[in-house]
C-alpha cells in the first residue's frame, strides 16, 4: 500500500511534462508577439531613400523652393540605396556629425533612390553621375538648375572607409567648389 506522502511517479512525470508545457506556452506567446513586433518594425522602418518617390518632381519642387526661398541655396542630389552600406552611412553624417550643420547651412537636399541599379539611372546619367562607379553619389545644382559639382569617380562610394572626418572635409571642399559663380 502505499503513503499518502508518496505520489504516484507516472502522475509526477504528467504534472511535470504538464507545467513544463505552461511554462513553454505561457513563454511562446510573448516571445512569438516579441519577435512579430521587431519584424514589423524592422519591415516598416523607412530607409534613407523613399523607394516609392519620384525623383523629378522632388527635383523640380526643390528648385522652385530654393529659387523663392531666402539664401537660395544649391540642391545637394544624393543618389544611394536603402541595400547599399556606405549610403546609410552617408545619411547619417549628414544627419549627425560634423556634416550635418554645414549641409543644412550650405544645401537644400534631395535623395534620390537608385534602386538595384534599376531606377533614376537615366536621372544620375543627365547629370553627369557614373552609377558604375559607386554610390552614394552627389551632384550640387544650382537653383536655376545648372550643375555645379558632381562625383564623378565614386568619390563617395567609400564612406563607411572615409570615416566622419572624411566625409566633412569633403562636403567642405564640394560647398566651397559649388558656390554659384
Amino acid at each position: 500500500m502505499r503513503s499518502a506522502s508518496r505520489q504516484d511517479p507516472g502522475l509526477d512525470l504528467a504534472q511535470r511534462f504538464s507545467n513544463t508545457k505552461v511554462i513553454r506556452s505561457s513563454l511562446a506567446i510573448p516571445l512569438a508577439t516579441g519577435l512579430l513586433a521587431i519584424a514589423s518594425l524592422l519591415h516598416a522602418a523607412e530607409g534613407p531613400y523613399n523607394e516609392a518617390a519620384d525623383a523629378r518632381l522632388d527635383i523640380q519642387q526643390a528648385l522652385a523652393q530654393s529659387l523663392t526661398a531666402n539664401g537660395k541655396r544649391p540642391l545637394l542630389l544624393v543618389f544611394g540605396a536603402n541595400w547599399c552600406g556606405d549610403c546609410k552611412v552617408l545619411d547619417i553624417a549628414m544627419k549627425s556629425g560634423a556634416s550635418a550643420a554645414l549641409i543644412a547651412r550650405d544645401f537644400r537636399v534631395v535623395k534620390i533612390d537608385v534602386g538595384r541599379f534599376d531606377k533614376n539611372v537615366d536621372l544620375a546619367d543627365s547629370y553627369g553621375v557614373p552609377l558604375k562607379k559607386g554610390i552614394p553619389a552627389v551632384v550640387i545644382v544650382s537653383p536655376k538648375g545648372d550643375v555645379l559639382y558632381a562625383t564623378r569617380a565614386g568619390e563617395l562610394a567609400d564612406a563607411r572607409g572615409m570615416g566622419e572626418s572624411g566625409m566633412h572635409a569633403f562636403f567642405k571642399q564640394a560647398a566651397a567648389d559649388g558656390k554659384p559663380n
